[in-house]
């Protein structure tokens, strides 16, 4: 029998996006409508589900300030911001949340896959920066599924031919829970303490009845221990 499977999504489980994502968002926002929004904004959004696009709540926050401005500009913004011309991007600050042997432990009993939010060519540009010898295959990105979190869409198309094996679900927001409900896939959430609606988050994912709640991927050894 195959090893049991380990889904990961990418945004606050293996990489620490505060400084790129989370804040391409503010600086979007402040680019067209030009106000602040904050970190703990941005959380409550994503605590609201459905907000698993970054393009897409960039352009709602400034719609909400009362700003008309196409989709295709704010998207064409955040990403010219987000991967600059590959030596000043704000994806250059992301931060590789794995210790050194962490996942290369988790490795030897657990094969790794990824399904994200992102582009899978921006993923793969994160693990070829940070993921050394690892593996995650597939690598199942936001224009590889017809419809997004929490849709169970991109579970599904990982699951899909394989014979039985346990898999598990690891993310970070309400969607990626209720994708994982969805898809019927145990899911691990990520609930970081620096998150600045940290007991909110952990209240949502018991409430989505996850198999196991910790502070971050570095702790997922202790889940499996027994």
């Amino acid at each position: 029998m195959s090893k049991p499977l380990l889904i990961f999504d990418m945004d606050g489980v293996l990489v620490d996006v505060t400084e790129s994502y989370r804040e391409t968002i503010a600086r979007t926002v402040a680019h067209f409508a030009g106000i602040e929004v904050t970190r703990e904004q941005i959380q409550e959004y994503k605590n609201q589900g459905g907000w698993n696009d970054d393009w897409q709540l960039s352009h709602h926050i400034i719609e909400r300030a009362g700003v008309e401005v196409p989709f295709a500009r704010v998207k064409g913004h955040f990403q010219k911001l987000f991967l600059g011309d590959g030596s000043d991007g704000m994806i250059l600050r992301e931060r590789w949340i794995a210790l050194p042997g962490v996942l290369e432990k988790l490795n030897e009993r657990f094969r790794f896959a990824l399904f994200t939010g992102r582009p899978r060519a921006d993923a793969e540009l994160t693990l070829a920066r940070f993921a050394g010898g690892l593996v995650f295959d597939p690598v199942v990105g936001m224009y590889e599924i017809a419809n997004h979190k929490p849709a169970p869409d991109g579970l599904l198309q990982i699951l899909h031919g394989e014979t039985g094996g346990q898999a598990y679900y690891i993310g970070d927001t309400v969607d990626d829970a209720r994708c994982a409900r969805s898809a019927k896939v145990p899911f691990i959430g990520i609930a970081a303490p620096s998150n600045p609606l940290y007991l909110d988050l952990v209240f949502l994912f018991q409430a989505e009845s996850a198999y196991a709640i910790v502070d971050d991927i570095n702790y997922l050894s202790e889940v499996f221990a027994a």
